[in-house]
């Protein structure tokens, strides 16, 4: 694959930002649209906007093969089994909520076990500690080896018999690590206890295959991989969708409605309820498309390389440090640091006035930061459309402001 071309692709990139040519390095936070996928969004309002199941009219046909369509492509893309394991959600967020809600509330009682990392994102922190409340269940935190990694010998260590859900990030928002999942599926399996996985950060870098991770539940976001915002994706096993009960009733999701009585769709309609996200469901397809065609395989080996060529130039600049592996075939195209005598938001402030965009603060993810010992980071992220151009610009830019906080000082 060729980055230069690729970016060509995305009229976002093709501006300045302060009177410089914009490299943006926060795809971590969003990534950018190719005109295909933006295409697609504004041919479905121009030319076919309509609701999608309930009228036999020809924009309404059109809209529900469109927005049906975009559902098949998301099960091809992950590989799952059928269709009906693929519920479509507003995100990431919006996904392990219902997890811990739906399956959580009917499943934990008081002092059965729930297993997350020190690493995890808000939204794999926060359901969990609600639903514990809730239901008495207690809340346990896998330990993180120095490098940030999971250790399988700690995760042995800290699931036991009374352990009913595991739920861990496929890949780190902070350190790029890429977490051994399908090894941690296969021990919380042996202990009964389901595994779900938050593909925030995997799903638009590698290539994901549930049946083979054979995780229980997967949750990934449109706006990570190149699709619109506002859409995302519940992959489950059937046989446990099944039994579980929607969180949100209205419109759309019922088979029948009494007046004291009601009772839902099947599968996955009973899970989206009132009139859903067609146009961000059909965006999605459309950044699937564009993935597909230029290969996960390609991106990753990609994000590696540039990973690989970061760690390299970032390692001379004097005072920096990196926070995660070393190794780039560990960790996925996310480099997280810090400049020292240098505050995160005022790094990223001055790189801003040449034009480079890079994330700052906490990246909702409080509880890894205290385990860093630390209050905020720096965060450059890359995708399939930055360059080894993109880097250089991005050391510079780092030089120049530690040279310049250092005069001010």
């Amino acid at each position: 694959m060729n980055p230069y071309e690729i970016r060509k692709l995305f009229p976002i990139l093709d501006q300045e930002v302060n009177d410089q040519p914009l490299v943006y390095l926060d795809s971590a936070a969003t990534s950018q649209k190719p005109s295909a996928v933006i295409q697609s969004i504004e041919d479905y309002y121009r030319g076919y906007n309509s609701n999608v199941h309930r009228g036999v009219h020809t924009l309404g046909t059109k809209a529900t093969d469109a927005y049906e369509g975009a559902r098949e492509k998301v099960r091809k893309f992950i590989n799952a089994s059928a269709m009906e394991e693929i519920i479509f959600t507003r995100g990431t967020t919006t996904s392990l909520n219902i997890v811990a809600k739906s399956y959580g509330g009917a499943h934990l009682s008081e002092g059965d076990e729930i297993v997350i990392s020190y690493m995890e994102h808000h939204s794999n922190i926060i359901p969990w500690q609600q639903i514990a409340k809730q239901t008495g269940a207690v809340l346990k935190y896998v330990p993180l080896q120095p490098d940030g990694t999971i250790s399988i010998d700690d995760v042995k260590a800290t699931i036991t018999n009374a352990t009913k859900i595991v739920s861990i990030m496929h890949v780190s928002n902070v350190m790029g690590v890429i977490n051994p999942v399908k090894e941690i599926a296969a021990i919380a399996h042996q202990y009964g206890a389901i595994m779900v996985v938050d593909g925030a950060q995997s799903t638009p870098h590698l290539k994901v295959d549930v049946q083979d991770l054979d995780c229980d539940f997967f949750a990934f976001s449109g706006h990570k991989m190149v699709g619109p915002t506002g859409i995302g994706v519940l992959y489950g096993k059937k046989e446990l969708l099944e039994k579980m009960e929607p969180v949100e009733f209205g419109g759309e999701m019922i088979d029948f409605v009494g007046l004291y009585e009601s009772t839902w769709k099947e599968l996955p309609w009973k899970f989206e309820g009132g009139t859903p996200i067609i146009a961000g469901a059909i965006g999605l397809g459309a950044a699937i498309d564009f993935l597909s065609e230029i290969g996960l395989d390609n991106i990753e080996a990609h994000e590696h390389h540039l990973a690989a060529y970061a760690l390299e130039r970032m390692a001379e600049i004097d005072g920096l440090t990196i926070y995660g592996p070393l190794d780039p075939m560990k960790r996925a195209g996310v480099i997280t640091f810090n400049v020292a005598d240098v505050h995160p938001h005022d790094l990223a402030t001055v790189l801003d006035m040449d034009g480079i965009a890079i994330r700052a603060g906490h990246h909702c993810a409080q509880p890894l930061m205290k385990w860093l010992d630390v209050s905020a980071t720096a965060r450059a992220s890359f995708y399939l459309y930055n360059t080894e151009e993109d880097i250089d610009k991005l050391v510079k830019g780092l030089v120049k402001t530690k040279e310049y906080f250092s005069n001010v000082l």
